[in-house]
C-alpha cells in the first residue's frame, strides 16, 4: 500500500481504472481472505457505514490510522441474502467493519482522490473450512448478481506463506514452490469451465500446497470467483513471483460483464 512502485500496486492501480471506467458497476460484492465465519453459514455485512478493521498486529503507529471512505448497502446486502438462500446455503447479516484484505487493496486499486470508486461496497465472508466446493458453490449462489451490473471481488493471494519470508527477505526471487503453485493456480483458472471445478480443487491436493499455502484462506477466495464466473473463461492478468509470495491477478469474463480477482 506505501511502496507504489511496487508493480503490483501499479498493477492494482491498472484494474482499478478499467473497473472505474470501463465496467461501472452498481455495487460491489467481496469476498476476504480475512473473513472467515462459520463452517456452514457465511456471514453479509449489512451496514451502511462501516469503519476499518486493522487486523493485524505489530506494525508502525500510522498503519492503525489509515482511511478507507466507503459506504455499505442493506439493499445489497440483501441481494446477496436472497442468492444464498435460494441456493440453500445459510446465511446471515451482521454490521461490521472492512478488514485489510479489503481495504488495503482498495486503497491501490481505488485511491480516493485520483479514481474513487463511488459506489456501495457489501463484504460477505467465506466459510470457516477449507472446503474447495463447498466455497466454488459458494460462488455459484452470488454468479447472478453479476446480471444486475454487481461485480463480484475476491480478494486473496495466489501463493502467501507469511513463515517462509523470513528466507527471502530482501532476495526477491521465488522459491520452488512459489513459481510451481503459481503456475499451477493458472492452469486451473484457466481450465474450460465444464472441468474448472475439479481442477480448483485439485489444487488443494497437490504436494505443494501447504507450502505456498500453509492455510488454505487466501487461495479459497478465488474458487469463489471462479464458481461466481459461470461459463465465463478465467485468464491470468498478471503475475509477480517474489519470494514466498505470488501477486497474481485474475479476471472472469470480459470486461463488460467481468468477476475480478484481485
Amino acid at each position: 500500500m506505501y511502496e507504489v512502485d511496487h508493480p503490483a500496486y501499479k498493477q492494482l492501480t491498472k484494474i482499478g481504472r478499467e473497473i472505474t471506467s470501463k465496467v461501472q458497476p452498481r455495487a460491489v460484492v467481496v469476498f476476504s481472505a480475512h473473513w472467515q465465519a462459520g463452517t456452514d453459514t457465511i456471514q453479509v455485512n449489512t451496514a451502511e457505514i462501516t469503519d476499518l478493521i486493522y487486523d493485524f498486529y505489530g506494525f508502525p503507529s500510522h498503519y492503525y490510522k489509515e482511511k478507507y471512505p466507503n459506504v455499505g448497502s442493506k439493499e445489497i446486502a440483501t441481494k446477496v441474502l436472497d442468492a444464498l438462500g435460494e441456493a440453500g446455503i445459510k446465511a446471515e447479516g451482521v454490521k461490521r467493519g472492512l478488514d485489510h484484505g479489503v481495504w488495503a487493496s482498495f486503497k491501490c486499486a481505488f485511491e480516493p482522490d485520483s479514481n474513487p470508486l463511488n459506489v456501495p461496497v457489501v463484504q460477505v465472508s467465506l466459510f470457516k473450512t477449507e472446503d474447495p466446493m463447498q466455497h466454488y458453490r459458494l460462488g455459484q449462489a452470488v454468479s447472478k448478481l453479476r446480471d444486475e451490473n454487481i461485480l463480484i471481488v475476491v480478494s486473496g493471494m495466489a501463493v502467501h506463506n507469511l513463515r517462509d519470508m523470513q528466507f527471502t527477505w530482501g532476495n526477491p526471487r521465488p522459491l520452488p514452490y512459489t513459481v510451481s503453485f503459481d503456475e499451477a493456480l493458472k492452469d486451473a483458472v484457466v481450465t474450460p469451465p465444464a472441468e474448472r471445478a475439479k481442477a480448483m480443487a485439485d489444487l488443494l491436493k497437490r504436494g505443494d500446497a501447504r507450502q505456498a499455502h500453509p492455510t488454505f484462506d487466501h487461495l479459497l477466495p478465488i474458487h469463489i470467483g471462479a464458481g461466481a464466473a459461470g461459463d465465463d473463461l478465467g485468464k491470468r492478468l498478471w503475475t509477480l513471483k517474489e519470494g514466498s509470495m505470488s501477486w497474481a491477478q485474475y479476471r472472469f469474463g470480459e470486461v463488460a460483464n467481468a468477476s475480478s480477482s484481485l
